[in-house]
């Protein structure tokens, strides 16, 4: 019986894609399909899927480019399983990682989304350990790392404090993220923002160890405008202090207090400012300030 729909949206670095449809042929089982979306335009990509000729891989490609989130909800609408894996198509799945998410949905069946334990990799497929994971693992992850079953307000507190969820290694009940679907008006906070509606409906969170999932950070390039102009921050701005005003409609008061303050979100600029002064002068630095102190620009 077919249970998991492992989706692979899939632009950018062909090698890097390819590696990660094979961590997936990898997995054990007959319980699972593999579904690529291709939203970009390399020309041999196509051939390289129908010579793979594998019954267990689906390959779409967008007629149009449809963006990360667009082609996000392009691969949900896909889905017709039970559960789903949205896999960043540089990650790469370990050949346990079915075996961990089918342990742990055992365990808590009730489960709506199931995060196993995540080593990170950089771009040479290294590991390693940024500080953003560093602070992640130390500050904001919970101390209990599992096998636990979360939820409810004291999840958001948690996650309003710090996202410490690896999203491309999550696995999720299917119906829920198909009736919830990706926040068009986001384009860099729009995984934290859909976990946020799964708990207002009532899902709960799986934490399990054991380590099953690659990863991938690649270093910010200082020639990324975007990284150090603020316009991540506008949008971060933006999200908790709605976000703050929907839990706080929802009686989770602690959780709204805590998002309204989004300090996880500030510290992450003040760390950035040394390469925003480098990459934009006065003006990356100001967009920096801006959101440490939490201005409303």
């Amino acid at each position: 019986m077919s249970r998991f729909e492992i989706l692979l949206p899939y632009y950018g670095d062909v090698q890097l894609m390819q590696d990660a449809v094979h961590s997936v042929l990898a997995q054990d089982g007959d319980d699972w399909r593999l579904t690529v979306v291709d939203d970009g335009q390399e020309p041999e990509v196509p051939g390289w899927f129908e010579a793979l000729a594998d019954p267990r891989v689906r390959y779409f490609r967008n007629e149009v480019n449809l963006g990360v989130t667009g082609n996000f909800n392009r691969c949900v609408e896909l889905a017709e399983y039970e559960y789903l894996v949205l896999m960043g198509c540089d990650d790469l799945m370990h050949p346990n990682y079915l075996q961990v998410i089918r342990a742990a949905l055992d365990r808590y069946p009730e489960a709506g989304l199931v995060q196993p334990g995540v080593v990170v990799i950089d771009g040479a497929g290294r590991p390693t350990e940024s500080l953003a994971d560093t602070v992640k693992r130390r500050l904001y992850a919970p101390r209990d790392p599992g096998p636990v079953l979360m939820s409810g307000e004291p999840l958001a507190m948690s996650l309003m404090r710090g996202n410490w969820l690896y999203f491309p290694s999550i696995c999720w009940r299917t119906k829920a993220v198909q009736a919830a679907r990706f926040r068009s008006d986001l384009g860099v906070i729009q995984d934290l923002a859909i976990v946020v509606d799964l708990l207002l409906a009532g899902e709960s969170l799986a934490l399990t160890p054991e380590v099953c999932f690659s990863y991938r950070r690649h270093a910010v390039s200082e020639s990324s405008v975007t990284a150090f102009t603020g316009k991540r921050f506008e949008e971060a701005r933006r999200f908790f202090r709605e976000t703050a005003d929907r839990l706080d409609a929802f009686g989770w008061h602690r959780a709204a207090a805590i998002s309204r303050r989004f300090l996880s979100s500030r510290l992450h600029a003040l760390s950035m400012i040394p390469a925003a002064g480098r990459r934009a002068g006065l003006r990356g630095i100001a967009a920096m300030l801006s959101h440490v102190a939490g201005l409303r620009v």
